[in-house]
């Protein structure tokens, strides 16, 4: 606790990183199989990840495992593994939704929640896998992008693990952190890799929307905040990501419903929805908007 301010609501939106946190590259439509022409790994990740975003789970691991067998010291195909392991969970928990976004304290104060075992086995396995790789390429070559982008995604990943599901909100404060630094390391070398820009813009978007105390405290412990750079990061991401430009139109998307922006919210809903017909959390959420609830208080 940070003064008389608990450090949940920080937590409530760097859980959704993840999914840490849960990327995927929409200039493709999912294919059915894996054709002969496919030579690119990445061209692979792009038809699984937005497998992923369809709730189209096996079809997106077994991309990602052809994946692994054409690049098998990348690990970028097992961050994408962790990463539809991880979705598969949070759609099983129903954990994604749009009041996540405005800070449900008792949802972040409940109980940890149980894996499914063999899923939870699943995602450890995709997770060491991926920092392995990674770790070995890092020792050949310090500034190896795959290597660091992959541990920007797979630390962010084990952030949103240890918040909405374990409840370690310390735990996930420092896992945040550490991906914050490898994002860092990356954009330092390539700042039109667009995807860190995830990491960098959420850690300044959340620490900068919470009270003056609470920033001070947190940038303390090395945390940065400035909610308008955040946020001008995420729409980087958005406009110009490959793999985790959804996300961060969902992120936009609920930042827009927090600030009552519900036009470009719709808008960018309806994109989402167009682009991943099979995953209702769009429909639904647009759903909200045409059917708000009623306000506390209100028949």
């Amino acid at each position: 606790m940070f003064g008389g301010v608990t450090i949940r609501t920080v937590l409530v939106a760097i859980a959704l990183v993840a999914f840490s946190w849960q990327p995927c590259a929409v200039a493709q439509s999912v294919q059915p199989s894996i054709t002969a022409h496919t030579q690119n790994p990445d061209a692979l990740l792009d038809q699984s990840f937005n497998a992923m975003y369809n709730l189209r789970f096996d079809e997106a691991f077994r991309l990602a495992e052809a994946a692994k067998r054409m690049a098998n010291d990348d690990p970028v195909p097992w961050m994408a593994q962790a990463c539809a392991v991880l979705f598969r969970e949070f759609d099983h928990l129903h954990i994604l939704r749009s009041e996540l976004f405005g800070v449900d304290e008792r949802f972040i104060d409940g109980p940890a929640m149980a894996w499914d075992p063999q899923r939870r086995k699943d995602f450890d396995n995709a997770l060491t896998g991926t920092e392995k790789l990674a770790q070995q390429r890092l020792k050949q070559d310090k500034n190896d992008s795959r290597s660091l982008f992959a541990l920007t995604l797979v630390t962010g990943l084990r952030a949103d693990d240890a918040a909405l599901i374990a409840k370690k909100k310390f735990s996930a404060l420092s896992y945040t952190k550490a991906a914050n630094g490898y994002a860092e390391r990356l954009l330092a070398l390539s700042p039109d890799y667009y995807d860190a820009y995830i990491a960098t813009g959420m850690g300044k978007y959340i620490i900068g929307s919470k009270a003056a105390p609470v920033r001070w405290m947190l940038r303390l412990g090395g945390f940065k905040g400035d909610q308008e750079q955040g946020l001008k990061e995420l729409g980087l991401v958005a406009d110009h990501g490959r793999f985790l430009m959804p996300f961060a139109r969902i992120l936009l998307a609920f930042d827009d419903l927090r600030h009552k922006n519900t036009a470009a919210a719709r808008k960018k809903l309806e994109w989402l929805r167009e682009h991943f017909p099979n995953n209702p959390l769009f429909l639904q959420e647009i759903a909200k908007l045409d059917h708000p609830a009623p306000a506390p208080g209100q028949n």
